[in-house]
């Protein structure tokens, strides 16, 4: 499976690039999943549910199946965070694997930018950063895009990784 990562600080965008991204390449007839990385301990399940009750009695792992989805909820009880190639091992096979977050992994990224949110740009130190999505012109070394230009900076990424 390609990866390809949108990273950047909070509140400079990286979400609602993923979220259009994941439209626009799925309109183009590819497979898409997306890991999305949370500094906090964010649960999708909600207190009085079931799972939820299963969960808090000590289940290590908890599946949620209907006809709709299934969501596997595993519980770390203190054990450390899997990196991001354990996590990408899980998924089912796909032709792209988008990635929200993880600023530490070397795997090709676009990094989101908005100036209004007033945080340093991470590219210039990172090659790993193949582009900038911003809401303002940068002078740098590597592509900017304008951060709402969804089809150019789609265009981009998956002439960058070949697909």
């Amino acid at each position: 499976m390609k990866i390809y990562g949108v990273t950047g600080w909070k509140n400079n965008g990286k979400t609602g690039l993923m979220e259009r991204l994941v439209a626009e390449i799925t309109a183009r007839g590819l497979r898409v999943s997306t890991i999305k990385h949370a500094h906090h301990g964010a649960d999708v399940d909600q207190p009085g549910t079931d799972s939820h009750r299963h969960r808090m009695a000590g289940a290590a792992e908890v599946v949620l199946a209907s006809p709709a989805r299934i969501a596997l909820m595993q519980e770390l009880r203190g054990q450390p965070e899997p990196p991001l190639a354990e996590l990408l091992a899980r998924l089912s096979p796909v032709d792209l694997v988008l990635v929200e977050g993880y600023k530490r992994e070397a795997h090709p990224r676009i990094e989101a930018h908005r100036q209004a949110a007033g945080t340093e740009l991470i590219a210039p130190g990172d090659d790993s950063i193949r582009a900038v999505a911003s809401d303002v012109p940068l002078d740098l070394d590597r592509p900017v895009f304008d951060l709402d230009d969804t089809v150019a900076i789609a265009d981009f990424l998956l002439a960058d990784i070949g697909l």
